[in-house]
């Protein structure tokens, strides 16, 4: 069964930055096409950013810019950095398939707050 743990999460003023990471487990992880998504409060899980096998990337528009994700197979892990945070930007990350095929994870709470 395939395991997903997110971490790198916290509190941080607008403008500062967090790296998220996501380790997997119970998978071949190279294969796969993989994504980070969020849920803020009282809004559905998005589509944030995503990393194909290959490593080609792509951004929703309001992180483009802001955001980078990356991988390292041999860590079974995928990255988000995040820079030049926004309170909008305030939600709990999720990592997930590109098209969130496996079971979630717990998430890593990101509060951008003064």
């Amino acid at each position: 069964q395939v395991q997903l743990v997110e971490s790198g999460g916290g509190l941080v003023q607008p403008g500062g930055s967090l790296r998220l990471s996501c380790i997997t487990s119970g998978t071949i992880f190279s294969i796969y096409n993989m994504g980070w998504y969020r849920q803020a409060p009282g809004k559905e899980r998005e589509l944030v950013a995503g990393i194909f096998s290959g490593g080609s990337t792509y951004y929703e528009d309001s992180v483009k810019g802001r955001f980078t994700i990356s991988r390292d197979n041999a860590k079974n892990t995928v990255y988000l950095q995040m820079n030049s945070l926004k309170p909008e930007d305030t939600a709990v990350y999720y990592c997930n398939t590109a098209r969130g095929g496996w079971s979630w994870g717990r998430g890593t709470q990101d509060t951008v707050s003064s």
